[in-house]
C-alpha cells in the first residue's frame, strides 16, 4: 500500500513539497488538473493518463519507502503591463486558480492520489526589479528602516506602504486610501513636548518655558525596529522548499538537532507523530523518548521495523566532534510475550511461527559536550505463534545518557510551567568525596486503561499547576477481608509505588549537583491502629487515598512572565473502612468466599498557591474608612499632594519634596509673568 502525506494541499505559492510513503520501487507519477463534474459536482476519480499543465513535477527517494513529490509552477507571476504582449504574465490579479490532481500509479491501475488546490495571486514588482535578495539600509544609527519602515523588500512593491519608492503611480491607485500610518508608514512623527510642534495659536503661555528643544533624531520611536546591518533574508520552511537534505553540523550538535549518519541522512527510528506510528522518523539530539506501536499481524514479517537486519542496524552515524560513532548492537531473545502481544485463543502452538521479530530496538546515546561518544542498541527479538491475526506491541526507545546520568527533560526555566511534570528526585548516598547527586524519580498518579483494574492500570505524571483525580479498582473478596493487615500491606504498596521520590525541585531546571534546589518531601503519619485479623468481614484503616499537597508561589519575573516555584510538597493518605456490599439481590459475593467485589484506590493532587506579600500592612485608617484606600477606589485623595506625601516612591523624600517647592515655585512665576496677571493689572491701572 502507499500514500501521500498530506493527501489535499492548499496552496498559494508556486511550489509544493508532499511526500509518498509505501513501496514505491514500481510506481510511476502522473499530474493533470482536473475539475467538478457538473452532473454530481465532484471530482473524477485518479487517471493513469498524464496530461498538460504549467506545472514541473519531479520526484527524489529520500528513503527506502519514501519518495519526495516536489511540483514547480512553470509560469512568471509578474502582473502585467499595459498594452503588453507577453505571454509569461499575469493578466489578471488572481493569477492561478486550478485543482491539480497527482495519482501514484502501479502500471494503469491508480495506487494514491494527492489533491492540491491552488491559488496565487500575482505579485507587484516594480520596472527595475533585480535579482539582489539584500536591503542596503542607510544611516542605521537614527533610522533603523531607513526612511521608509514598511518598506521591507528590496526593488518590490510592498502593499499599503506609500512611501515604497519602488510602487508605480498605477500601484498606488490600488491602495492610496489604506496606507499604513504611524510610523510603520514612514510617518514619524515629532513628539508633543516638542518646542517646534505648537503653534502660535494653540499653546498656552507656559509652553515655551517648558518645552523641549531636541534633535529629531532624538525621538521615543527609535528602537521600535531591528537594528541591523545588511541583511540577506533566509527561505523559511514550507511546502515550497526545493531541496530535503540533512543540514551540515559545523559545531557539533545542538539540543534538539536531528542526528546524522556518515551519508548526510537523517538517522531515523520509529516514533509516533500525531498518533501515528512512522517507521523512518528522524533522532534528535538529547531528546528522549519511549513509545509504543501496534501492528495486526497476519503474518509473518518481512521488512522493517519488526524484520531487521544486523547489518542495517550498525549505522555509523556522525558524532558532531569530527568523527564518527558505530552503533553497537545486541541481541535479547525474550521468552515471556506478554508484554508485546495478548495472548487469546488466536495464539497457540499449533499456528504457524514466525521466528526473529524485532519486539522492541532500546538506543542508549552517550554524549558529551556537543559531542556522542558512543551508540549502543538493545534487540529484543521473538517467536510469535500465529493463528489468525494477532496484535503485536512493538516498543520503540532513546535515552540519552551523559556517563551514568539520564538525560530528562526540564519543566521550565527557571520557573515551572503550567502542564510540565513536577520533577522529584533521590539523593545518592554512595558517592564518595562528599559529593552530592540526585538522580530523578517519578511523582505519579493513576492512569487507569482497559478494565480499570490496577494490575493493568499505567502511571501519568503529575503535572505543576493542574489539580487532578484519579484512582482504578482493586478486587477483593470475603477472603481477603479475613486478612486485613495483609491487606492494608498491599494497599499501601500500591499507593507508595506511585511516589518513588523524596526530593521534589523548586524549579524547572534544577540542579542534580546541589540541594539548594530541591526541598524534601513530607509524609503525614497514618494514625492506624494494627487490628488483629478477624471474621468481621470489615477491614478498616485501609489507606485507599493518596493526598498531594503542592505549595507554589512567584519568586520573580523574566521578561515580566511570573516565574513559579515549589514552597513545600506533602503527601498524606485517606483511611476507608472495606465491606462488601450484598445487596441488590446479587448475595454471590458473601456466600461465596473466593468471589470479589470491585473497590476503588484513589490518587489526587492539589495545588495551592502563596500569595504575595504586595506591602506593609493596612492602617487602621485605611481599614475603617475604605473609602480613601488608594488600592480600593479610582480616586486617591492622598495623592492629591503628590509628590509631597510619602506615596510617591520614586526618590527619597527629601529629594521629592525639594523638587516638588521648586516646581510650584516655578509654576508661580510663570503665572504671574503670563496673561492671566497681565490682564488684571491692565484693569486694575484702568480703575
Amino acid at each position: 500500500m502507499a500514500g501521500f502525506q498530506p493527501s489535499f494541499v492548499n496552496t498559494r505559492g508556486p511550489t509544493v513539497t508532499a511526500m509518498l510513503y509505501g513501496h514505491t520501487s514500481n510506481m510511476t507519477l502522473n499530474l493533470q488538473t482536473i475539475s467538478p463534474s457538473n452532473v454530481t459536482g465532484s471530482f473524477d476519480p485518479p487517471s493513469c493518463m498524464p496530461g498538460t499543465t504549467q506545472w514541473i513535477l519531479t520526484s527524489e527517494q529520500v528513503a527506502k519507502t519514501t519518495v519526495q513529490v516536489r511540483l514547480r509552477l512553470n509560469h512568471s507571476l509578474r502582473l502585467c503591463g499595459t498594452n503588453e504582449t507577453n505571454s509569461d504574465c499575469c493578466i489578471n490579479p488572481l493569477c492561478v486558480l486550478e485543482t491539480l490532481q497527482v495519482s501514484a500509479c502501479e502500471g494503469n491501475t491508480s495506487q494514491a492520489s494527492l489533491t492540491i488546490q491552488v491559488k496565487i495571486y500575482a505579485l507587484l514588482v516594480s520596472a527595475n526589479a533585480g535579482f539582489d535578495n539584500k536591503t542596503i539600509i542607510q544611516n542605521q544609527v537614527y533610522r533603523p528602516l531607513g526612511e521608509c519602515p514598511c518598506d521591507l523588500t528590496f526593488n518590490v512593491c510592498n502593499l499599503r506602504c506609500c512611501c515604497d519608492e519602488d510602487c508605480t503611480t498605477e500601484n498606488l491607485q490600488r491602495f492610496k486610501n489604506q496606507c499604513l500610518l504611524g510610523p510603520f508608514g514612514g510617518q514619524l512623527p515629532d513628539p508633543e513636548y516638542q518646542c517646534s510642534v505648537q503653534s502660535a495659536q494653540s499653546s498656552p503661555d507656559w509652553f515655551p518655558f517648558l518645552c523641549v528643544t531636541s534633535p529629531p533624531e532624538n525621538n521615543p520611536y527609535l528602537g521600535l525596529f531591528y537594528q541591523g546591518k545588511t541583511i540577506a533574508p533566509k527561505p523559511g520552511m514550507s511546502f515550497g522548499t526545493t531541496v530535503l537534505s540533512a543540514p551540515e553540523q559545523l559545531n557539533g550538535y545542538i539540543e534538539g538537532n536531528p542526528i546524522l549518519t556518515i551519508n548526510d541522512q537523517y538517522f531515523t527510528i520509529p516514533q509516533t507523530l500525531n498518533g501515528h506510528c512512522v517507521a523512518n522518523a528522524p533522532v534528535a539530539f538529547l531528546e528522549n523518548f519511549d513509545v509504543r506501536c501496534v501492528t495486526l499481524l497476519q503474518s509473518c514479517p518481512t521488512e522493517a521495523p519488526l524484520q531487521s537486519i544486523l547489518e542495517d542496524l550498525r549505522a555509523v552515524v556522525k558524532n558532531g566532534i569530527g568523527g564518527v560513532s558505530v552503533v553497537d548492537v545486541t541481541d535479547k531473545v525474550a521468552t515471556d510475550l506478554r508484554d508485546f502481544i495478548t495472548i487469546s485463543e488466536n495464539v497457540g502452538p499449533s499456528g504457524s511461527e514466525c521466528k526473529n521479530v524485532t519486539l522492541a530496538l532500546d538506543y542508549n546515546f552517550y554524549w558529551k559536550g556537543n559531542g556522542i561518544t558512543g551508540i549502543t542498541l538493545t534487540r529484543t527479538i521473538g517467536t510469535i505463534s500465529l493463528n489468525g491475526s494477532v496484535p503485536v506491541t512493538s516498543r520503540y526507545s532513546a535515552s540519552f545518557l551523559s556517563g551514568d546520568i539520564k538525560s530528562e527533560p526540564n519543566s521550565g526555566n527557571p520557573g515551572y510551567q503550567v502542564g510540565r511534570p513536577v520533577i522529584g528526585g533521590i539523593l545518592n548516598t554512595s558517592m564518595e568525596n562528599d559529593t552530592i547527586l540526585i538522580h530523578r524519580a517519578p511523582i505519579h498518579l493513576w492512569k487507569p486503561v482497559n478494565s480499570g483494574l490496577c494490575s493493568n492500570a499505567d502511571e501519568r505524571p503529575v503535572l505543576f499547576g493542574e489539580n487532578s483525580t484519579s484512582g482504578c479498582l482493586l478486587p477483593v473478596s470475603q477472603q481477603d477481608l479475613t486478612k486485613c493487615s495483609l491487606l492494608r500491606n498491599s494497599v499501601r504498596s500500591l499507593q507508595e509505588s506511585l511516589v518513588k521520590a523524596t526530593l521534589v525541585a523548586r524549579n524547572g531546571r534544577p540542579d542534580t549537583f546541589s540541594l539548594a534546589d530541591w526541598i524534601n518531601i513530607s509524609y503525614v503519619t497514618l494514625n492506624a491502629s494494627e487490628i488483629e485479623d478477624s471474621n468481621s468481614s470489615c477491614c478498616t484503616d485501609i489507606p485507599a487515598h493518596l493526598h498531594i499537597y503542592v505549595w507554589s508561589l512567584v519568586t520573580g519575573f523574566v521578561d515580566e512572565i511570573p516565574q513559579k516555584s515549589i514552597k513545600s510538597a506533602q503527601i498524606s493518605y485517606g483511611l476507608s473502612s472495606w465491606k462488601l456490599e450484598c445487596g441488590g439481590g446479587d448475595s454471590s459475593v458473601c456466600m461465596d468466599a473466593t468471589e470479589t467485589q470491585m473497590l476503588p484506590i484513589t490518587s489526587s493532587v492539589t495545588f495551592i498557591d502563596i500569595p504575595l506579600n504586595t506591602g506593609p500592612p493596612k492602617t487602621r485608617y485605611q481599614i475603617n474608612f475604605t473609602e480613601y484606600d488608594c488600592n480600593r477606589n479610582d480616586v486617591c485623595w492622598p495623592e492629591l499632594a503628590f509628590p509631597f506625601t510619602r506615596f510617591y516612591t520614586g526618590e527619597s523624600y527629601s529629594q521629592a519634596l525639594a523638587k516638588g517647592l521648586i516646581l510650584v515655585f516655578c509654576f508661580i512665576v510663570a503665572s504671574v509673568l503670563g496673561t492671566p496677571w497681565k490682564q488684571i493689572r491692565q484693569i486694575w491701572n484702568a480703575l
